[in-house]
């Protein structure tokens, strides 16, 4: 079983990150270029969540006794295999996973309206991720 304080914790980190964004995401794509300030916190903020969620979907599978899987992104989809997360959302936050890469290892020029698009319409998975593993702790 998933360590409770572990699982507080990153959940609270990620609620935290999904906050920070709220507060400093402009209005439009267009004020988020051009605010380099509001930009960099918004990436931050990001990848924190991502990077926390990662760490507790590992730390979930491995408390469990179950195989870790070799990428960020399937360890999302193994645990939407033990029904702990929903297959979509599962699916979402894979993809999102190589957003984390992309921030962490400047594999590219991070495109701002990219990251806008993310902050403003999908970071609502990183709450349902929370949400859905804390429901399942409850359960358990």
């Amino acid at each position: 079983m998933v360590d409770k304080a572990v699982l507080a914790k990153k959940l609270s980190a990620i609620r935290d990150a999904v906050a920070r964004i709220r507060e400093v995401l402009p209005g439009s794509a267009e004020a988020f270029r051009e605010n380099r300030t509001a930009r960099e916190i918004v990436i931050l903020n990001l990848f924190i969540g991502l990077q926390e969620s990662i760490a507790l979907a590992t730390h979930w599978l491995a408390d469990e006794g179950w195989d870790v899987p070799q990428s960020y992104g399937e360890a999302f989809a193994a645990l939407a295999d033990r029904r702990i997360l929903e297959r979509e959302l599962a699916r979402r936050l894979r993809a999102a996973s190589g957003l984390r890469n992309l921030i962490a290892h400047q594999y590219g020029a991070v495109d701002a309206g990219r990251i806008f698009e993310l902050a403003s319409n999908d970071i609502e998975d990183l709450l349902t991720f929370c949400q859905q593993l804390a429901q399942h702790a409850e359960r358990a």
